[in-house]
C-alpha cells in the first residue's frame, strides 16, 4: 500500500450496492492468488462488503525468482536476503450495522502481531471507492510499501504471521456467514 494512511471512519455511501455489483461483475478467480480464492469469494458473498484487491504475499530470493511464488520458505537458513511482496486484502465496507461489525472485527486482526499487521486506508483506494480499507501483513517500518527486502529470519517470522493472518480471516468470514 504505497499510500498507507490511518483508518478513516465509515462514511455515507448511497451508491454502495451499485458499486459492489460493478466490481464483482469484473472479478474472476484467475485474478486471485490460489490459496485465498475461497476467502475472497466468501467475502464477496457477504452483501455488506466486496473486495477491491488482494495478495497472498510472496517471497522471492536467490534461487526463487517467481514473483508470484506460493511455496513456503525453505527450512534451512541458506538465504541471506528475501524480497517480500505484501500480503493483504482490500475491501469496501458498507456503512450499515453488519458493515460496522465487520469493520470492528477486521481491526482486531492486527492483534496477531501489531508490529507486522496493519488495518489502514490507502488514499488512492479511498479516492476510487469510499469506505475502502486494507488489512496487510508488512513489517511496520515498510508499511507504506508494497515490497520489502528483509533477512531470512524475519522472512520466516513474516511467513508465520501471514499464515495466521489468513487463518484468522477465514475464521472471521465463517463467523460473519453465521450471522
Amino acid at each position: 500500500m504505497e499510500t498507507f494512511t490511518e483508518v478513516r471512519e465509515l462514511a455515507k455511501n448511497p451508491g454502495f450496492q451499485k458499486q459492489r455489483q460493478k466490481i464483482l461483475c469484473d472479478l474472476t478467480d484467475d485474478m486471485i492468488d490460489m490459496p485465498i480464492i475461497d476467502l475472497i469469494n466468501g467475502f464477496n458473498n457477504l452483501p455488506y462488503c466486496f473486495t477491491l484487491q488482494s495478495c497472498y504475499g510472496h517471497f522471492i530470493y536467490n534461487g526463487q525468482k517467481d514473483s508470484y511464488n506460493l511455496q513456503p520458505l525453505p527450512a534451512k537458513d541458506s538465504i541471506s536476503k528475501v524480497v517480500y511482496r505484501i500480503a493483504y486484502i482490500a475491501l469496501c465496507i458498507e456503512n450499515s450495522f453488519l458493515g460496522k461489525e465487520l469493520f470492528e472485527a477486521l481491526k482486531k486482526i492486527t492483534a496477531i502481531d501489531p508490529e507486522n499487521v496493519q488495518f489502514c486506508c490507502a488514499d488512492w483506494f479511498w479516492k476510487r471507492q469510499v469506505n475502502s480499507y486494507a488489512l496487510q501483513v508488512e513489517p511496520d517500518r515498510f508499511k507504506c510499501q508494497d515490497t520489502a527486502e528483509i533477512n531470512f529470519k524475519e522472512a520466516l517470522h513474516i511467513e508465520k504471521i501471514r499464515n495466521i493472518f489468513f487463518i484468522r480471516l477465514y475464521e472471521l468470514l465463517k463467523n460473519a456467514k453465521e450471522k
